[in-house]
């Protein structure tokens, strides 16, 4: 039994791929049971890996670092990526607001902070430590020791007072978001508000009354009104055609709008009245509408046309058929004549059938091309992060210059490309599952090391007099923000409450919180709001960890 004794406890590769496998198949599969109704996911592997250091389970340090260190840049770059599209565009009227409520939150965390650690004298790393568990944010920790590292100093007890305020960092959010619905909610707080969805297409009927746009081509009245939207059918005398910009409008004309909600009482006005037909229904067969058109998804994966813009096909002029909306990552996007193309994404093609088979065979639609991730350019991407993290930046006021090391630099570079990438004709498509699933690996492998390196002194913590300060606290920095921040965000903002719970969860980096609100909240106003203020509160609970450090140790 010698050789089994040695794959489990003699540091070899062999070793270390065996313990880690073992702690984080534990852990998926432990992470899947609720407690009260919570389940802690793939953060099960974290504590999985606390239980495997204490029961004396150890791994090379070299190779425990490399692969806690490949594990969070893979987690951090493919979370960037999946982000980027819509990061830049979450700051636009709504979601300013939402993502200012989510860095007071922020600010409010590490403000407790700070107090904690100069009243109680508790060092700032030792803290910083806690603020990570207590808002569960993993690559914040990952960045803070970095920096601590880069100082000259030891990051363990950071990670062990992460560990051991995890748990209530996890359950905190959630007790807090109970306390404000029985204590501070009101009835008018649960009704939704709508929310400004700028990508979301809206599609209604028209009757052509109004005089002023009679005659008009239809390229004169988008010019004169300003508003985005598509026509996709016009029925003129009882015949469906499919309109060009050309195209003049008479009076009586039926026109197929494909527009933003927003837009439709400025096209009421101008075109004259809105039929009641229901357009935006799921069971809508649209080629019933005329024997001679079809309705057809081509999805385009042929690489040459990634990063072109609508217009530039001439798919209109040059086949007669209309591009009425653009699906993208289960987003709908207007066909608006200056939108970038994307690989993957699936257009919604109006026309005769001849003309839809010709740009299918253009444009490629074969979801089997699409299936294989893009590693080459996934790898490229950490490459091009890693360089961005290692470049030191001059803070006034901070001695040591900030890096934004394995965590920031590629996340930062993760966002830029999903985001930017495409309009340089880069191909930084992947799958949906194809993205979950390397997110998956990546934090499995942080987490895992990050615990087997904490779980030695996770006990002996626990025990300890600090070890109970330090859980007191971190529950502390978890409620505090979460509850002043919600009561803020519902009196003084009018935010309804399912947006204001999204809202703290993705501050607080906390999807166990969330999946929580969406059980317990009509509608999806909770993940709308998770999703626009989780990228940019990642991103600041990174960057604040580390000038925690270089400021005050």
């Amino acid at each position: 039994m010698e050789w089994l004794q040695s794959i489990f406890y003699e540091h070899t590769a062999l070793q270390a791929v065996i313990i880690i496998s073992i702690i984080i198949a534990s852990g998926l599969a432990l992470g899947k049971i609720k407690f009260f109704g919570v389940s802690l996911g793939v953060t099960f592997v974290f504590f999985m890996g606390i239980l495997a250091g204490h029961l004396g389970f150890s791994i090379d340090s070299g190779m425990l670092n490399y692969a806690e260190s490949f594990g969070l840049v893979i987690f951090v770059y493919e979370l960037g990526l999946k982000v980027g599209p819509g990061f830049f565009s979450s700051f636009r009227q709504g979601g300013v607001k939402l993502n200012m409520l989510g860095l007071a939150v922020a600010l409010l965390g590490t403000a407790l902070t700070i107090v904690f650690s100069l009243g109680l004298h508790i060092s700032i790393s030792d803290m910083v430590g806690v603020l990570c568990g207590a808002t569960t944010n993993t690559p914040a920790l990952g960045a803070a020791q970095q920096a601590l590292e880069q100082l000259g100093l030891s990051a363990k007890d950071m990670a062990l007072g992460c560990a051991v305020t995890y748990p209530l960092g996890v359950v905190g959010v959630i007790l807090a978001i109970i306390i404000v619905r029985k204590l501070f909610v009101r009835p008018s707080d649960m009704k939704a508000d709508d929310h400004d969805d700028h990508n979301h297409t809206y599609i209604a009927t028209f009757r052509i009354s109004n005089p002023a746009v009679f005659g008009l081509h239809i390229s004169e009245v988008a010019k004169v009104s300003g508003a985005k939207f598509v026509i996709s059918r016009l029925w003129h005398n009882g015949t469906v055609t499919i309109p060009t910009s050309d195209t003049f409008l008479s009076e009586e004309d039926r026109i197929l709008v494909v527009t933003n909600e927003t837009e439709v009482p400025e096209l009421r006005i101008i075109f004259g009245e809105q039929e009641s037909t229901d357009w935006n229904r799921d069971n809508i067969d649209w080629n019933a509408i005329d024997s001679t058109l079809e309705s057809r998804h081509i999805v385009i994966s042929r690489p040459e046309f990634n990063g072109r813009k609508l217009v530039s096909l001439h798919l209109r002029n040059t086949y007669g058929i209309n591009v009425s909306r653009i699906s993208r990552a289960g987003v709908s996007l207007l066909a608006t004549p200056g939108l970038t193309l994307q690989l993957g994404d699936r257009l919604t093609v109006v026309g005769e059938a001849k003309a839809l088979d010709e740009v299918a065979k253009l444009l490629g639609n074969t979801d089997a091309s699409l299936k294989d991730p893009n590693l080459g350019a996934i790898f490229v991407g950490m490459v091009l992060g890693l360089i961005l993290g290692s470049i030191p930046f001059v803070i006034p006021g901070i001695s040591t210059p900030i890096k934004l090391g394995l965590a920031g630099g590629p996340m930062i570079m993760g966002i830029l490309i999903g985001r930017f990438g495409p309009s340089m004709h880069l191909v930084t498509y992947t799958t949906r599952s194809a993205n979950l699933m390397l997110r998956g690996i990546g934090l499995s492998l942080f987490l895992a090391c990050l615990g087997l390196d904490a779980g030695a002194g996770f006990i002996d913590t626990i025990m300890r007099a600090d070890g109970l300060t330090w859980i007191g606290l971190g529950f502390l920095i978890t409620v505090i923000p979460v509850i002043i921040m919600a009561v803020v965000s519902m009196r003084i903002y009018k935010l309804d409450f399912g947006s204001t719970c999204g809202m703290l969860c993705g501050a607080m980096a906390n999807p166990m919180a969330l999946n929580y609100v969406n059980d317990t909240v009509d509608g999806d106003s909770p993940a709308v709001s998770y999703a626009t203020v989780y990228p940019l509160g990642m991103f600041l609970r990174v960057v604040i960890a580390q000038l925690l450090v270089l400021t005050f140790v």
